[in-house]
């Protein structure tokens, strides 16, 4: 028996109003589901709508973007109904940590302030809980690290961070854009291996969206593709990579044999 979604998006529509009453649909009825526990791959080529896909779940569409339809729920209950849903319960890593996190905060201040924003711990405890957060991370030395700022780090560190930062307000989804956008080969490799470990040892569901078909390969359980703002196709890792039926995920997969990167490692 398929074990029950956690985090349901339901028909998801994005509309952009351009100059002259033009209206452009970079988010097309999207749909998607995660079980806790679960790792689910959102692909496609460039433009495709995934990281806008990403943003609008929590909310978050950047203008001139804006939702104009569908529904999110977390464990059956309406997400605008859900308490601390955006950066609590839903969790977001996003790319280039670097450019996101804070230049004029240290490490130790940007986790502490999330921490204490939802709820977990306060002052001295905070403290204690960022550096435990770093250390789940796989940053070691982490009680130094807290009062590092961001451009004393490396991008591997940056990284681990931000995976850190989502992780603050104890969540049980974990929406990933990118996340090793940047990164070395070995640093690529050593983020996968950290965010299998965090969602294995906590049970997060992990929505991952990547346009690098060995990354995913590598990581999820369940694919779906986008194509245009569309899940054009969908189903188990394995098998869609093996024999995908769409045209759009056809030339995902060429592109990724051509590059040697397509395989399950």
């Amino acid at each position: 028996m398929a074990a029950e979604p956690l985090l349901e998006v339901d028909g998801l529509e994005v509309v952009v109003r351009r100059p002259g009453g033009v209206v452009e649909r970079p988010v097309r009825g999207v749909s998607l589901s995660l079980a806790a526990g679960e790792r689910v791959g959102l692909v496609g080529a460039s433009g495709s709508g995934k990281s806008l896909t990403l943003l609008a779940i929590l909310g978050l569409a950047p203008e001139p973007a804006a939702i104009a339809g569908g529904r999110v729920r977390l464990a059956g209950v309406d997400a605008a109904r859900v308490p601390r849903f955006r950066g609590g319960e839903v969790g977001l890593v996003l790319q280039e940590a670097g450019s996101a996190l804070n230049p004029v905060l240290s490490v130790g201040a940007q986790l502490q302030e999330t921490i204490e924003a939802h709820g977990v711990a306060r002052g001295v405890a905070a403290r204690r809980r960022a550096a435990e957060l770093l250390a789940e991370a796989a940053l070691e030395d982490a009680g130094p690290l807290l009062d590092a700022f961001p451009h004393q780090l490396s991008g591997g560190q940056a990284q681990r961070v931000m995976i850190a930062l989502a992780l603050a307000g104890n969540p049980r989804v974990l929406l990933a854009d990118e996340p090793t956008t940047a990164l070395d080969a070995v640093t690529r490799a050593q983020i996968l291996e950290l965010l299998v470990r965090i969602t294995d040892e906590r049970g997060l569901a992990l929505l991952l969206v990547s346009h690098d078909l060995g990354l995913i390969a590598r990581l999820v359980h369940r694919v779906l593709v986008l194509d245009a703002g569309r899940v054009v196709e969908s189903g188990d890792t394995d098998a869609l990579l093996r024999d995908p039926a769409h045209p759009a995920t056809r030339r995902l997969v060429e592109a990724a044999n051509r590059l040697g990167g397509g395989g399950r490692a």
